[in-house]
């Protein structure tokens, strides 16, 4: 099961029930988060959620109101007495980035681990999690993620049989290891059937409709998408500034056919969001407006 909760759902500044834009996952005991805002801290508090698990952290691009929570997020972590390293993962420019903004949290107990993002489109693994980074259309550097559970195929128990596979061996082919016992060696694939639908998850923000986001996000269980501007005047500051309007993030959702789809980012000017969504549900029904706090929780299907 992955646990999702959008921590902060502003954009440019933080306004009373309404923080900076981040995003918070829990899979099998190790936390995600994706961009660090202003009031990160205080989002995951109120959510009751600990900060000591989180092992990766992702970022968009290097604007303040994405960023700017980092330094007392890991001063926290620290004084949580974590020392297990710590991964952060964003565009290039991400270690001189987090070097300085850490003169002002200069010692913790735990090592940092950077992971710099140089191609259009860059896979990492890691605690369990398959996070892909796609380049999108911003005024600075700018990437979206997709943030998949993969699952294995189901065990096949009449083929490890007629293979003679020992069963104290199905565990571990099971779990994805390899064995090698008395001279035989044994593959996961021989025991597997074919790879089972996971669970994944896509969030875009800060930037301009794109390809790269219609098609990593399809098929997603959930997409994340900003929607900065609702209001129809403004789609000529959406363009010039490249943000999303909260129609063309729906018109994303039915391009890619996602299961659902939450908007984030809203604009510091943007009042009473909800007065826009019937208009929005008419070009994607399963879209609903992000608010700080809102969670969900995703499953394997049957």
């Amino acid at each position: 099961m992955l646990d999702v909760c959008l921590l902060g759902t502003g954009g440019m500044m933080p306004l009373p029930r309404r923080w900076l834009t981040s995003l918070m996952t829990r899979y099998n005991g190790s936390s995600l988060l994706v961009d660090c805002g202003e009031g990160t801290q205080i989002a995951v508090k109120e959510k009751g959620w600990s900060f000591k698990p989180i092992d990766i952290i992702c970022f968009t691009h290097y604007h303040a109101d994405h960023i700017s929570g980092l330094p007392g997020i890991l001063l926290t972590m620290g004084n949580a007495e974590r020392t297990e390293p710590l991964t952060l993962i964003g565009p290039k420019g991400l270690t001189r980035v987090v070097e300085a903004l850490r003169m002002i949290a200069p010692e913790l107990p735990f090592p940092i681990e950077y992971r710099e993002i140089c191609e259009n489109q860059e896979i990492i693994r890691q605690k369990g999690y398959k996070i892909t980074a796609f380049k999108v259309n911003h005024n600075v550097l700018c990437y979206g993620y997709t943030i998949e559970i993969e699952r294995a195929g189901q065990f096949q128990v009449e083929q490890a049989r007629a293979l003679g596979i020992p069963q104290n061996c199905w565990n571990r082919l099971q779990k994805g290891n390899v064995i090698e016992l008395e001279g035989r060696r044994f593959t996961p694939d021989m025991v597997l059937g074919p790879p089972r639908k996971g669970i994944k998850v896509t969030y875009s923000t800060d930037t301009r409709p794109t390809r790269s986001i219609a098609e990593h996000a399809a098929g997603s269980d959930l997409f994340i998408c900003e929607g900065m501007y609702a209001e129809k005047e403004k789609e000529a500051k959406a363009r010039q500034y490249k943000h999303m309007t909260f129609y063309e993030a729906a018109r994303l959702a039915r391009e890619a056919e996602v299961k659902e789809l939450w908007l984030t980012h809203f604009s510091p000017s943007l009042i009473r969001g909800e007065d826009y969504m019937p208009k929005v549900q008419e070009i994607f029904p399963a879209a609903s407006l992000g608010r700080d706090g809102k969670t969900m929780e995703l499953d394997f299907e049957d």
